[in-house]
């Protein structure tokens, strides 16, 4: 169960990751990112979504270590912090994403990020 639940947390991650690099690009898909004021962001918000790729391949080296997928060289117990730490922020974001103005934000991310959370707590829990 660890397993799946943390390969389907990268699967979804990568699926985000290439979400935002289309941002990135300039594709019109703002209104379900950053608050869904732009339809095609601007150069600022462009650029945190190069972030949010780095961001979200962090994300995915904490879940997979903490499902025994990938050595990393930390503590065990540096790696189970860190995958709370991403639960909780993940909580928060789902959170976020559900008090955005934006109607699709809210349909679209918001049960992604919930999904994502879920999924990284069967991990932690594990």
């Amino acid at each position: 169960m660890v397993t799946v639940a943390a390969v389907l947390a990268c699967l979804v991650l990568g699926a985000l990751a290439v979400f935002q690099v289309l941002l990135a690009l300039g594709a019109p898909l703002g209104r379900f990112a950053w608050g869904g004021q732009h339809r095609v962001l601007p150069s600022s918000l462009r650029a945190g979504s190069v972030v949010s790729v780095v961001i979200y391949a962090v994300l995915a080296t904490v879940v997979l270590a903490r499902a025994d997928l990938v050595p990393l060289a930390v503590p065990a117990g540096v790696v189970r912090t860190a995958t709370w730490v991403v639960v909780v922020y993940l909580l928060l974001g789902a959170g976020l994403n559900l008090a955005s103005r934006s109607r699709p934000e809210r349909a679209v991310m918001s049960p992604v990020t919930a999904v994502l959370c879920a999924l990284y707590a069967v991990v932690a829990l594990s």
